[in-house]
């Protein structure tokens, strides 16, 4: 029973806000091909960061002033669902969006191949803030906040 309330959460957590939801859209290299011809699953969070990173850039959280100087965002999670196979050559869509940002920045991702028209997965990263002393933050700065919500 207990199994199955962690499961609902989840779900309704994923559908929560999307919030700056950004897409980036490329195609599957050779390189990322494994044997069976279909891409290996550790590349996934490369499409994951692509995504991601567009997303940060979009909201100047990405580097500069704030980020890099005062702040730095760390993966503490990482998850990702597969439901259909990406091929090379395949056209690829990755879309991130932010689901929640209070205590710590969470990234939804929807990674669909447009080739074949199908959901090839989806997943999260979960991103903590240290300050500029490595020190954990326990809820997101302000500034950053302040980003998020204009």
């Amino acid at each position: 029973m207990p199994r199955r309330a962690v499961v609902t959460a989840a779900r309704r957590d994923a559908a929560g806000p999307r919030l700056h939801e950004t897409r980036v859209e490329l195609d599957v290299p050779f390189h990322h091909v494994d044997a069976l011809g279909i891409v290996w699953h550790g590349h996934y969070p490369k499409y994951f960061a692509a995504a991601g990173m567009a997303l940060l850039r979009k909201l100047a959280l990405d580097g500069g002033d704030l980020i890099g100087e005062r702040y730095r965002l760390v993966v503490i999670e990482t998850a990702c669902r597969h439901g259909f196979p990406l091929r090379y050559a395949d056209r690829v869509a990755v879309t991130a969006w932010i689901s929640d940002y209070e205590r710590r920045l969470v990234i939804r991702y929807d990674v669909r191949n447009l080739t074949q028209e199908r959901r090839a997965a989806h997943g999260h990263t979960t991103l903590a803030t240290l300050d500029a002393d490595g020190r954990l933050r326990l809820e997101t700065p302000p500034e950053i906040v302040a980003r998020i919500r204009a």
